[in-house]
């Protein structure tokens, strides 16, 4: 699984709100909300957030192993 734990870090360290991507840099309310529930994102998505928080992707997210019996 991909979770977008670290976005939030990375967030706060950059002092970049939800509020500041979503008036500042466009970004839909429905991306925010896939984000926060670990749904798919595009690649463009991603490339996106690293541009504007100027991070990584390892900022934005990382793999988690699921249990085999998932």
């Amino acid at each position: 699984m991909i979770s977008y734990d670290p976005l939030w870090e990375t967030m706060r360290r950059k002092n970049v709100s939800t509020y500041t991507l979503i008036k500042e840099y466009s970004f839909s309310r429905g991306t925010l909300d896939s984000l926060k529930h670990n749904r798919n994102i595009s690649t463009a998505t991603l490339d996106d957030i690293c541009r504007i928080l100027d991070c990584r992707v390892e900022d934005v997210l990382v793999y988690v192993p699921q249990n085999p019996s998932d």
